[in-house]
């Protein structure tokens, strides 16, 4: 599946699971990594990992495994790597503490 088409899979599975706050990031002009960042916040724990989970779940409906999944043990940050699209899930204190946002803010990007 082409990387903008995952881009909507993702913010759609976590839309349907009310993430907080949800950004999309074109980083293409930035690295060869990845094409794009999806960064969401949980208000729990668990809410993290019901998140990560069911953007797991429904890429894998559609015939898209992630890469890996870290973090998912916690649920404080779980990061799920589909390679061309990778997915940060984290509590409101660990995004705002690590601010991936403007880490890899770039005029191009896209919200």
């Amino acid at each position: 599946m082409e990387a903008d088409k995952l881009k909507h899979v993702i913010v759609g599975a976590l839309d349907d699971l009310k993430a907080v706050n949800t950004v999309t990031l074109d980083v293409t002009g930035l690295t060869d990594v990845m094409d794009y960042l999806v960064i969401a916040s949980g208000t729990s724990n668990r809410h993290v990992k019901s998140l990560a989970n069911n953007v797991s779940m429904e890429s894998k409906k559609r015939g898209v495994r992630p890469l890996g999944v870290e973090g998912d043990d916690a649920g404080e940050w779980v990061l799920v790597d589909f390679g061309d699209v990778v997915v940060h899930i984290m509590l409101p204190a660990t995004r705002d503490l690590y601010d991936l946002e403007r880490l890899w803010a770039n005029p191009e990007n896209s919200s």
